[in-house]
């Protein structure tokens, strides 16, 4: 399972390392991550609040499981334009890692 983290805080870097732990995680990315998240995901320059470069991101890179954590990208819409735009086809479920 290829993985989002969206965001670049201590929040974000608690959850990449939770999720990092999971046998069913092949690859974690976070964007935009930081100095601490880079030893466990890949990070990229991706600002949290840049909505169409994220989703084609997530799109480019066949990701399975999208985590926004931060509350801005969460008011701008990121989840819906993921769920649009992304994950067209797939049901919305809680995944247990």
């Amino acid at each position: 399972m290829k993985i989002l983290v969206v965001g670049g805080g201590g929040r974000e870097h608690a959850i990449v390392w939770k999720i990092a732990q999971s046998p069913k995680v092949d690859k974690i990315y976070c964007a935009p991550g930081n100095g601490g998240i880079a030893e466990l995901a890949e990070c990229v320059d991706i600002a949290a609040t840049d909505i169409e470069n994220m989703v084609k991101f997530a799109k480019d890179n066949a990701i399975d499981l999208v985590m926004v954590a931060p509350d801005d990208p969460l008011v701008l819409g990121m989840v819906d334009a993921m769920e649009k735009r992304v994950f067209v086809h797939s049901d919305l479920v809680q995944m247990p890692l």
